[in-house]
């Protein structure tokens, strides 16, 4: 059965005026005629035509293009946006409504996307304001690129670049020009610019099925901002590849589509176009940079990157690339109060990457004393073996631990941590590992280059404060003792900083036992090594003890109470098995001695 697309809607013939409900609610600065759901207009909260002494910039289209038109709306860009219904052009009477409510004596000036609903509506309402004794003027912005001439009597469509055109006028009106000033301005930076999108998907209108044209490994180019056919489809590439498709369309000499020349200076945008993740959209805009710069020869002054125009949830982006002097730059940058013009944009672009600061050098440390001894010592030997049966161990473990994290976590305890094992079995040759405190340090330096997730930090952090435990013994010999206080000091850390503590089913069921069953034998004076022994004894234990426990911390937390009951917790039982394999390790080197 074919079904709607799913939407987060009440009834679809109400979404526009749901939507600049929600919209004057959410930014102060916006209010609507009270002309709903005929009049759909949203004006500047501060103008009011009788008063209002610049040109007022007017624009408007069909709705579904959020945050295009009504975004827009505010000083220094548009004075209302006239909204229609979704992908449909806006009634004359509500462009009247919009020209009459804030067109003071200096005029207004419409600026109108190249659609033929729009410019016969726009231009009705145009002839019929000048009758009433208002100053207007139009200017048509269509940037689209994907389509060769000859284009007939229709036009280049107007696409995401007329939200550049929004600003520059909206600049040169707050500046106080005359509205021809203004018109001059716009119709100049209309001409400059070019767009042209693609898409993975086609939009799904509210209320009615998403078309499925494109099919699941298809992209289509040059489609329009309402999902009508592009100029052609083809099989889903990489973006590098898309971005030199777009680039060479928009710049291609023979269409002339602008006048942008090697050596001249340009705006990016790209605008995703309502289904794109900003990270497909960051990308894309970091590629069209390179290209513009190394292959076109142009310098990039300025880049927009976000849904400045979008296709209700069409899966694409468009890019949109602007020939830019210095009159373009300053009004792009003047200050505006729109809400959806992008902030911290405005200024000279400097080099986009400095050297990573590096730690301060620790004179203390000589670079002999990182690197592996040429002798190991009684405690190299015996630190070395730990490592090595506790790091095997959690490589062996791989599989039980994914295992077990599949049904409390999100199943990958047994990859991460063999990860990091690896990393340490195989960095090992490297330790210092006569110097116990600089070997935990490297250890952390392993998990924190390889490790990653939750486990990885709070290694590294178990370390960090392990190491800054034995480092303060550094100039003595460090005992079991030290050991245990440094096992102390790294538990609390981790307990500090990640919010656990006993009983809440983490690594640390396993370690707070082992530490405190150390602690008590070190002081009641047994042998450490048979301490070291029965405190692995509790780590087990107490790991095997949170099958029984309610998780108070990390992904189980959100999984039922019947599940976790019949599994051990992953990370516990990671900790209990290098910990009791690290305490046996000792214990037959020791025997050797």
């Amino acid at each position: 059965m074919v079904t709607p697309a799913k939407k987060f809607i009440n009834n679809p013939n109400d979404v526009v005026i749901e939507f600049i409900e929600g919209l004057v609610e959410t930014f102060p600065g916006l209010q609507y005629l009270d002309g709903l759901p005929e009049v759909k207009v949203v004006l500047r909260a501060d103008v009011s035509a009788a008063s209002y002494d610049k040109v007022a910039v007017i624009s408007g289209g069909g709705s579904g293009h959020e945050p295009a038109q009504a975004g827009y709306v505010g000083e220094g860009m548009l004075t209302a946006a006239i909204c229609g219904d979704v992908f449909a052009s806006p009634p004359v009477d509500s462009i009247l409504a919009g020209i009459r409510a804030v067109t003071g004596p200096k005029g207004c000036l419409l600026v109108v996307t190249n659609y033929t609903g729009d410019r016969l509506n726009f231009g009705l309402a145009a002839e019929q304001a000048k009758t009433e004794g208002f100053e207007v003027e139009t200017v048509i912005v269509g940037d689209d690129c994907a389509l060769r001439p000859p284009l007939g009597i229709a036009g280049r469509r107007g696409l995401a670049g007329t939200i550049l055109v929004h600003k520059v006028a909206g600049a040169a009106a707050g500046a106080g020009l005359s509205l021809a000033e203004v018109a001059a301005e716009a119709k100049h930076a209309s001409e400059m610019v070019g767009t042209m999108g693609v898409a993975l998907s086609v939009c799904a209108l509210p209320g009615q099925v998403a078309s499925d044209r494109l099919g699941p490994e298809k992209m289509e180019l040059g489609l329009g901002v309402h999902g009508e056919p592009g100029a052609s489809v083809v099989d889903i590439q990489p973006v590098d590849a898309v971005v030199s498709h777009v680039l060479q369309q928009i710049l291609n000499p023979e269409t002339n589509y602008v006048p942008i020349t090697r050596g001249n200076s340009v705006v990016l945008m790209v605008n995703g176009l309502g289904g794109t993740p900003l990270m497909e959209l960051m990308i894309a805009a970091g590629k069209a940079v390179h290209k513009l710069q190394l292959e076109f020869g142009l310098a990039v002054d300025r880049v927009y990157t976000g849904s400045f125009m979008s296709s209700l949830d069409m899966a694409g982006f468009s890019i949109s690339i602007m020939k830019a002097d210095q009159s373009i730059l300053d009004r792009l940058d003047a200050p505006t109060k729109a809400p959806s013009w992008p902030v911290g944009t405005a200024g000279n672009r400097t080099s986009v990457k400095i050297s990573v600061p590096l730690p301060p050098v620790q004179s203390t440390i000589d670079e002999e004393s990182l690197s592996r001894p040429q002798e190991l010592s009684q405690q190299g030997r015996i630190l070395e073996a730990a490592i090595k049966a506790a790091a095997t161990v959690v490589i062996n473990l791989k599989d039980s631990l994914n295992e077990w994290d599949g049904k409390v976590g999100d199943g990958d305890c047994g990859s991460t941590m063999c990860r990091g094992a690896t990393a340490i079995l195989e960095d090992m040759k490297y330790y210092p590992l006569n110097d116990a405190a600089e070997t935990v340090s490297e250890i952390g330096s392993s998990i924190r280059r390889i490790m990653g997730g939750t486990s990885g930090i709070i290694y590294n952090l178990l370390c960090k404060a392990a190491y800054a435990e034995l480092k303060a013994n550094s100039q003595s010999e460090i005992t079991p003792k030290h050991w245990s206080e440094a096992l102390k000091s790294a538990i609390s850390a981790v307990s500090k900083y990640g919010g656990a503590s006993a009983g809440y089913r983490t690594m640390l069921d396993a370690l707070i036992p082992a530490s405190k069953v150390l602690e008590e034998k070190l002081s009641s004076g047994e042998d450490p090594i048979s301490s070291f022994v029965q405190s692995a004894e509790a780590a087990t234990a107490g790991a095997e003890s949170t099958i029984q426990m309610q998780a108070q911390a990390g992904r189980s937390s959100y999984v039922s109470a019947e599940i976790l009951a019949s599994t051990p917790d992953p990370g516990a039982m990671a900790a209990a098995a290098w910990y009791s394999a690290a305490a046996r390790a000792v214990k037959e080197q020791s025997q050797g001695f």
